[in-house]
């Protein structure tokens, strides 16, 4: 208790420094702003190791116009922000803490009504969570096609809408209960931070950027920056909530990898489709040249239609 109380002092001692001279500035970029302060780190989360220490390569920084002038404010707009004590629009997941709040159980009501949730774009599950390749998926991998609709799984808040060298395009957004979801891999995205979005919301495109094989959907389900299984919580085979609440422990997020021969890796790899990553001014045409190829077949590998747009750092199939 009374290391949350002297957070928010901190908290409200900074926006009232703040203030003093940036009345007009939005309250998304003042919490951005205290974020900083509490500590540096890079952002951290996704499907591997590697991406766990990658840093974003572009940041939102426009944000949905919210006046947060006390801690009252900032407890009554953002979602949860008694938990978190901020709101971090820069890092993915800066904080890893979540055995320290669930104690012996911790419930999370997820619904109260059949409209709370949405499955977040209509495909099947090509990779659960858990071990792969040696290594820790955090999440589900949705089938869909490039420029299939992504949506809000719940009601709540976008913390983050950034490109990030790992997961492309993606977007968190934090939920009344506490719980944030993780979106990734999009072509596009249609929200920035502190928008606030209902059940069903469109939030961005499908894609094949960041670190991925093939257009597909990431999505994460996370608590105080630590994953959980969303399958605990989604019931892919009905595209519904498998209850309307849920308890979670700690050793929800015990994740132990299974060790896996290394040459047995780089062999599945080596064995694995080639892709080219999309650079400013490429088109369709010039990329099918350089990698002996046509667009058709461009087409047809990456599922998307000749007049679709590539977006910088795109992966597209061409083996």
């Amino acid at each position: 208790m009374r290391s949350r109380f002297w957070k928010y002092s901190l908290t409200a001692l900074a926006l009232f420094l703040i203030l003093g001279n940036a009345q007009s500035q939005s309250a998304i970029e003042l919490m951005e702003d205290s974020a900083s302060w509490l500590v540096e780190a890079p952002h951290f989360g996704g499907a591997t190791a590697e991406e766990a220490m990658e840093t974003a390569l572009f940041n939102e920084r426009n944000s949905s116009s919210l006046r947060l002038v006390t801690i009252a404010d900032s407890l009554a707009h953002i979602p949860a922000f008694d938990l978190y004590c901020g709101w971090d629009t820069q890092n993915l997941f800066r904080e890893k803490n979540a055995r320290d709040h669930v104690d012996d159980g911790m419930k999370f009501i997820l619904s109260h009504d059949v409209c709370d949730f949405v499955y977040p774009t209509n495909g099947e599950i090509t990779s659960v969570f858990g071990p792969r390749w040696g290594r820790m998926h955090y999440g589900l991998d949705i089938d869909l096609e490039t420029g299939d609709d992504v949506f809000a799984a719940f009601e709540g808040m976008v913390r983050v809408s950034q490109y990030h060298s790992s997961y492309g395009n993606v977007v968190v957004i934090r939920h009344n209960n506490g719980l944030e979801t993780l979106y990734a891999h999009m072509s596009q995205r249609k929200v920035k931070p502190g928008d606030h979005v209902e059940p069903g919301d469109r939030i961005g495109l499908g894609g094949n950027t960041g670190r991925s094989y093939g257009a597909h959907l990431h999505f994460e389900v996370r608590f105080m920056g630590e994953a959980v299984d969303p399958n605990l919580i989604v019931d892919p085979s009905k595209k519904n909530l498998r209850d309307w609440e849920i308890v979670l422990e700690k050793e929800h997020f015990d994740h132990q990898v299974v060790a896996v021969d290394s040459k047995a890796i780089e062999a599945r790899r080596s064995s694995s489709a080639k892709y080219h990553i999309v650079k400013k001014g490429e088109t369709l045409s010039s990329i099918a040249r350089k990698n002996k190829t046509s667009v058709d077949a461009l087409c047809k590998l990456n599922k998307i239609k000749k007049s679709f747009t590539l977006q910088l750092g795109q992966k597209l199939k061409f083996k």
